[in-house]
């Protein structure tokens, strides 16, 4: 058994990766509503999930209870950086697409962990810095958000980034030593890869009203406002015997600034607490209709980082604990999501411009042809530019996007677009599912690339 995390106990609490959900598909779960974790949590209009990892994929106990009773999935370990990009360039998706599989096939949702993440960082990465991680790092989101592309409800885009103690400040790491500015670069990534998955940033110790969780607060607040695309925060609840009684208020605070909350890790150390704490947490994330799914970091005590803990709802036998009736009971006491604009089901949102962006083309393009614009986020060394073509006063079958990079430019890599050539001038041409345009509307491709963008003028020619 591989050990994701060391356990880092502050006041009970832990610290671990990430987890699994989804809303889109929940109520599509083989379990009956009201009567396990899962349905009960679709009646809400929420998901309940957990983490899995492949190698308890035979183990016919832990298997019975995971179908059961889960509605979403999150892998432990399996789409990590060290197992997705073992040797630089070299993509492994086997064990992640296993998962995927799994999951969708039972109609339960997924929960993506983790894209950058200062640890379980494969050695080739760890010996990088600079521009040089940069540049692999970004193209790290960007080639496993698109290989998951249309798959994954929600990613963890960056995963534990801030530092413990009362500084509220960014942890010291590599990732953190390439510029202030790499969260932002690596969900701009995300949002360009896979425009319908949900980003989140996720964290420990952030339980309550803290001086870590406002130091994210503080961030999410900025990014809201500078159209840095994020629209989750997941807290990650590994809980000792006690919880903060301003749990509830941190979720909400978060909610208020225009996201999703989602408790990605909950496990809570064995106790007379334990049942009490469980309760307290769906009861709260039930509480505030932007808390849109709970995930318990594993399926029995024995599956469990935590060892002799036995944190989490389930026996080793598969055998329900306390803890799961009390959460049971609270999932079926609940409130359903409301209906309203700000808490429906997200559909592919448009890519946010950043500061650095190129304004898309406002004139509209002749009858029968095409234009292109192109938005670019720049950092030392490298750029993500994605390019919307929008069609004339009649649909198009298909276009073709020519564009002259500037001296020094190479493009390392390209998605929704097949490509023709890498530096110099470049052509794009549509894939089989972006070809046909209507009129007025738009389709959109990105690549990566190393070098300063400059301005980006592409031209566009319906084929």
């Amino acid at each position: 058994m591989r050990i994701s995390k060391r356990i880092r106990f502050g006041i009970g609490a832990v610290a671990a990766g990430a987890v699994a959900a989804g809303l889109a598909m929940v109520l599509a779960s083989s379990a009956a509503a009201g009567t396990t974790l899962g349905g009960s949590a679709a009646e809400k209009g929420r998901y309940f999930g957990a983490a899995v990892g492949t190698y308890k994929f035979n183990d016919s106990t832990y298997m019975t209870v995971l179908n059961r009773e889960f509605n979403s999935l999150v892998a432990e370990n399996e789409m990590k950086w060290d197992a997705t990009e073992p040797q630089r360039g070299s993509f492994s998706y086997g064990a992640g697409d296993r998962i995927v599989s799994h999951a969708r096939s039972r109609g339960m949702s997924v929960r993506g962990h983790a894209l950058l993440w200062h640890a379980q960082q494969p050695g080739w990465a760890q010996g990088l810095s600079g521009g040089d991680l940069r540049n692999a790092a970004i193209n790290h989101v960007t080639q496993v958000a698109t290989h998951f592309r249309g798959q994954i409800h929600s990613w963890d885009v960056v995963n534990e980034a801030f530092a413990d103690g009362g500084s509220g400040g960014r942890r010291d790491s590599n990732l953190q030593r390439t510029g202030n500015d790499w969260i932002e670069a690596a969900f701009r990534a995300a949002r360009a890869a896979d425009p319908g998955a949900k980003l989140c940033y996720n964290d420990y110790n952030t339980d309550g009203i803290n001086a870590k969780s406002t130091g994210i607060y503080n961030m999410v607040r900025d990014f809201k406002a500078r159209g840095v695309p994020i629209d989750c925060v997941g807290l990650q609840s590994h809980l000792g015997t006690t919880i903060d009684s301003s749990y509830q208020a941190n979720i909400q605070r978060f909610a208020d600034l225009g996201v999703d909350v989602q408790i990605t890790e909950l496990d809570v150390m064995q106790g007379g607490n334990q049942a009490n704490i469980y309760a307290t947490v769906t009861r709260a994330c039930l509480a505030v209709s932007r808390c849109t799914g709970i995930t318990v970091w594993g399926v029995r005590d024995c599956d469990s980082w935590r060892g002799s803990d036995n944190a989490l709802l389930f026996d080793c036998a598969g055998n329900k604990k306390a803890a799961y009736d009390s959460v049971l009971r609270e999932l079926n006491q609940g409130t359903p999501i409301p209906t309203t604009p700000n808490t429906s089901p997200r559909t592919t949102p448009p890519v946010t411009t950043p500061p650095v962006t190129t304004p898309p083309v406002t004139t509209p393009p002749p009858s029968g042809g095409c234009t292109a614009a192109a938005t670019v986020n720049q950092w030392n060394g490298g750029f993500v530019a994605n390019i919307r073509v929008t069609a004339g006063a009649a649909a198009i079958n298909g276009w073709r996007v020519t564009l002259t990079l500037p001296s020094g430019v190479t493009v390392t890599g390209a998605w929704s677009a097949n490509r023709s050539g890498s530096s110099g001038t470049v052509q794009w041409t549509n894939v089989d599912y972006n070809g046909r345009v209507a009129a007025g509307q738009s389709a959109e491709f990105g690549f990566q690339a190393t070098g300063t963008a400059g301005g980006l003028t592409p031209s566009c020619t319906a084929t």
